[in-house]
């Protein structure tokens, strides 16, 4: 995506934002609405050690790919670079012919992907008369296909922000407003769900509820909290008030779902 659509949609979604907080109509008031990561949320990604596979296979001090390609992954991660970008430019930093790229892409894609977290899917399949659903993800260019393919998450949801196509990660503010935008829903009434505790804490800065996903039982139980409340989720109100500290994460590992890692 060029960078001047992403900053299109970027201020399109938060003047979107503004108008609705100027005057939101009855219903959009009384909205609950789910958000949720997709690493290691909606998708079971663990690590593979591709990367350092890809070090050892080219006869490279461990950790090396990754500096080399450290730019590739931040660009990927907001936009600024296409696919064929990308593999242009993994060839020619690792020296790479086009049989050797094409085998590095799916490995990476294979970490990126994972496998479906199928329980959590199913239920929150079940939500879509009950609550506005959204994702908003950290991601590469390329993911909207690749997983729209492999798992529909396009029918899972009515929105889906991937960074690289709005031109911001989490935990920037911007990435939560413009969800909020794009969902017609008040920060306030919606509970994001991720795996990243800086993601959480942004989250909440920005006025929505958020909840720390460590397993589906746990995180199951606090949507239906939230679906089942009669009062209005604001930010003070202390019904459903959590503190998680925050474990402190390298910035540069917020950049394309933590380098392909598993946000």
């Amino acid at each position: 995506m060029k960078a001047d659509s992403v900053q299109g949609n970027r201020t399109s979604d938060l003047r979107a934002l503004g108008s609705a907080g100027d005057g939101l109509r009855g219903p959009l008031m009384e909205s609950r609405c789910v958000i949720l990561d997709i690493g290691g949320v909606l998708e079971i990604t663990p690590p593979t050690g591709w990367l350092h596979q890809w070090d050892e296979r080219l006869g490279l001090p461990l950790g090396s790919v990754d500096r080399r390609l450290d730019d590739v992954w931040q660009a990927g991660a907001v936009g600024t670079i296409t696919a064929t970008q990308v593999r242009s430019q993994v060839g020619a930093r690792l020296s790479l012919d086009a049989m050797q790229v094409e085998s590095f892409m799916s490995d990476l894609w294979e970490e990126y992907l994972g496998t479906p977290n199928v329980e959590l899917i199913e239920y929150v399949r079940g939500l879509r008369s009950r609550c506005r659903l959204g994702i908003l993800s950290n991601s590469f260019v390329g993911a909207r296909e690749l997983e729209t393919a492999m798992y529909q998450f396009d029918e899972l949801v009515e929105q889906i922000l991937y960074s690289h196509e709005i031109g911001v990660c989490k935990p920037d503010r911007q990435a939560f407003d413009m969800t909020c935008a794009r969902l017609e829903v008040r920060p306030a009434d919606c509970l994001f769900i991720d795996d990243y505790d800086v993601n959480i804490e942004a989250a909440r800065a920005a006025g929505l509820q958020a909840h720390l996903f460590e397993g589906n039982e746990q995180t199951i139980a606090r949507i239906a909290a939230l679906l089942d409340s009669a009062t209005s989720l604001d930010t003070s109100h202390g019904a459903f008030s959590e503190s998680v500290p925050v474990r402190p994460v390298p910035a540069s590992e917020q950049d394309g779902r933590n380098r392909f890692r598993s946000q």
